[in-house]
């Protein structure tokens, strides 16, 4: 890896001297916008949209667009003296226990290396991290702009996670009604959820998309068949009271895990009435991931 900043994590009077790593890198399938016919490459030129003319780079300003549709431009002696910070501090505000901090708040991830003359106080404030159960909040500049930020201990490394401002989580703006929830129901969900219970291991879960793409153009470069795999859609036929289809779901997992059923599954056992018309539920396909 190569380091991305260079500066100091400061915690009262001690200084640890550290190298930033990114912590994360995308794998997300990317295509190329091309010419069907000859697999060429799509550009695309820079026109004014006023005046329809092809503007050259060095022309280009920036401009901020008003929310009555107004822009204004901007130039770069305006920008210049907008406040910007270049230190090379990652400055320790407070410590707060790590279930005050929602995790919708984390942004971006990097490794903190010590420097050699600073493994002592890394290894300290590491230590001192998991014996209080706490993160440390901090403030940082990356880029020219400061940022909020956390220090938590992974493994046996120290890792900064960017956090983005309050006003950038947005507010759901709508509102559930469930209705009545009967105990019964409840009772045989947290029988589904214990048997469903585990360890979470992010190696159990694999990209099938990207290895598909990466398995079509292979075909296609070797020039052989392209074979399609049919697409599994789970529907059901028809619409089942909660409760049986929460019984069906615990009896499931426990054949999967070969457990039988056990007391408490039957004793939360309540047979529907019988309905008199039956719908059909739509067939839905997951959404293609981009």
């Amino acid at each position: 890896m190569r380091a991305i900043w260079k500066g100091a994590v400061s915690f009262g009077l001690v200084s640890v001297p550290v190298k930033l790593y990114s912590a994360t890198e995308s794998h997300d399938v990317s295509f190329r916008q091309v010419h069907a016919s000859d697999g060429g490459r799509i550009k695309y030129q820079r026109v004014c949209a006023i005046d329809g003319e092809e503007v050259a780079y060095a022309d280009i300003a920036k401009g901020y667009e008003t929310e009555d549709g107004e822009m204004v431009i901007l130039t770069d002696d305006d920008l210049a003296d907008l406040p910007s910070t270049f230190s090379r501090e990652i400055a320790v505000e407070k410590f707060v226990p790590t279930d005050q901090i929602d995790p919708m708040l984390f942004e971006k991830s990097y490794y903190l290396e010590p420097e050699k003359t600073g493994a002592k106080p890394y290894a300290l404030l590491r230590q001192a991290l998991l014996d209080a159960d706490r993160m440390a909040v901090v403030t940082v500049a990356l880029r020219q702009r400061t940022s909020v930020a956390v220090l938590r201990v992974r493994d046996d490394v120290i890792v900064m996670q960017t956090m983005m401002w309050p006003d950038e989580i947005r507010t759901p703006d709508f509102s559930i009604e469930a209705g009545e929830v009967k105990d019964s129901e409840v009772k045989m969900a947290t029988m589904l959820v214990d048997t469903l219970a585990g360890d979470f291991d992010a190696t159990e879960f694999e990209d099938d998309y990207a290895g598909a793409v990466e398995a079509l153009v292979k075909a296609k470069i070797e020039g052989g068949e392209i074979k399609r795999t049919p697409t599994s859609t789970k529907s059901s036929g028809e619409v089942v009271y909660l409760l049986a289809a929460l019984q069906r779901s615990v009896k499931a997992a426990q054949s999967a895990r070969g457990e039988s059923g056990s007391d408490e599954e039957d004793d939360a056992d309540e047979k529907p009435a019988k309905k008199t018309t039956t719908k059909k539920a739509a067939t839905k396909k997951a959404p293609a991931k981009k």
